[in-house]
């Protein structure tokens, strides 16, 4: 985790707090505006950001403002946009603020009534995308939970300037339930399997289209196979494993190339040879 203890027992003394304040505050159904101010008080007290001076509301992107916005010196960290604490919140509420976020070059966007927290990554590409990286019920949060813990604290003032988020996405990425099935459905996966059940059961012949088959229909839920998120998780390995391929042929070059440096043909040694024997005859003896 990229933050120090003073950090952390702060997160986890505030969100206790907090969980009080959002709690009457949804008792009482407050309105946009007045939940707007709760976000920004826990964006201060919680994640440690200066209120009045990098947590702002006169953040302006194309003549429009966002909800807020949390900017350290020059550096956006992210934008927020906020909704009444009483409105379950949609993948459609956080449009506009990706669309301000992408227009603007602002990686993270942050939606949230104060009860629930989404975290999305703007994803820079054509058409521009999102991916929804963390989700955290504050009112049901275990304040002391890891993963509540390392979730703020990678947003926190201490951690975004570590790279926090950044690593905390890869490590959602790496460990979503989309991306294990992905990883499950390879090819080098369905092979090993496959080598592991011929391992087993030596007189049985399985081939890696059923074992697909099988994993893909029988074994793994529908939901993780099919759908957006899936798509987008298979598409990212795709990438992966292209990516350590081409390193991986690079990395041979540059070793054969090495090899061939450091083992010169006969030619060049003699020719080094000479060359240094009337380098040693023309050198003065020394005295």
């Amino acid at each position: 985790m990229p933050v120090g203890k003073k950090a952390i027992d702060r997160i986890t003394s505030q969100l206790r707090r907090y969980q009080s304040v959002v709690k009457a505050a949804k008792d009482r159904d407050i309105s946009e505006s007045d939940t707007a101010v709760i976000i920004g008080d826990i964006l201060a007290d919680v994640l440690g950001y200066e209120k009045y001076v990098e947590i702002t509301t006169e953040f302006m992107i194309r003549g429009t403002y966002v909800d807020l916005a949390v900017k350290v010196g020059r550096d956006v960290h992210f934008l927020v946009e906020a909704k009444a604490i009483g409105v379950p919140l949609k993948d459609a509420h956080v449009k506009q603020a990706i669309d301000y976020g992408a227009n603007h070059g602002i990686e993270w966007v942050v939606l949230s009534n104060a009860t629930t927290w989404r975290i999305y990554r703007i994803e820079f590409k054509q058409p521009i995308g999102k991916t929804l990286v963390a989700e955290i019920d504050l009112l049901t949060a275990n304040a002391k939970d890891p993963r509540v813990i390392e979730c703020f604290a990678n947003l926190s003032k201490e951690g975004f300037a570590k790279g926090g988020m950044a690593d905390f996405f890869d490590q959602q990425q790496a460990t979503s339930k989309y991306s294990i099935a992905a990883a499950l459905l390879g090819e080098r996966m369905i092979n090993q399997l496959r080598l592991e059940l011929r391992r087993l059961f030596p007189g049985v012949k399985v081939d890696e289209e059923t074992l697909e088959g099988s994993l893909r229909l029988e074994v793994i839920k529908r939901e993780l196979v099919e759908g957006e998120d899936a798509e987008a998780a298979g598409a990212l390995l795709k990438r992966l494993t292209r990516s350590l391929a081409r390193e991986k042929e690079r990395s041979s070059k540059d070793s054969s190339k090495s090899g061939a440096d450091a083992s010169p043909p006969p030619s060049a040694i003699a020719a080094a040879a000479k060359a240094d024997g009337e380098v040693a005859a023309a050198s003065p003896s020394p005295k």
